[in-house]
């Protein structure tokens, strides 16, 4: 799994495998672990390579998606937001026609906490939607 972080516009990139996508649902159900990614991507555009993803129960609250300064993605929040998002990441996993989805915060946003960042999560079938 590849995860890239744009200081700039704080907004993260992650692209992977359906086995990726469906790993780190799992995970995030769950609501506790770690997963690896690749460390050593570059990125013409200013993105910074994070090398893991570390999911944790938070009772009582939304799901927040940050960066550490340590470069790890962050992900906690209370299971039913995580179970959400978890479903969503599963979908893009499913999903055969390509393109992307978008994780962005917004007011009363169902499942994201405030000042989550925006997480863009890739097809692994690659480019635009073909539906």
């Amino acid at each position: 799994m590849k995860i890239l972080f744009y200081p700039v516009s704080g907004e993260i990139d992650l692209s992977g495998t359906a086995d990726d996508y469906q790993a780190l649902a799992a995970l995030i159900r769950a609501g506790q672990g770690a997963q690896a990614a690749e460390p050593n991507v570059t990125d013409a555009f200013g993105g910074t390579a994070l090398s893991q993803i570390q999911v944790s129960t938070t009772a009582g609250s939304l799901a927040q998606i940050a960066v550490d300064p340590d470069g790890i993605l962050r992900i906690s929040g209370s299971p039913t937001p995580l179970a959400v998002l978890a479903s969503n990441i599963e979908a893009m996993a499913d999903d055969q026609h390509g393109g992307h989805l978008h994780v962005d915060y917004f007011p009363d946003h169902a499942y994201l906490a405030p000042g989550s960042a925006s997480l863009i999560v890739n097809s692994p079938q690659g480019g635009m939607p073909t539906r």
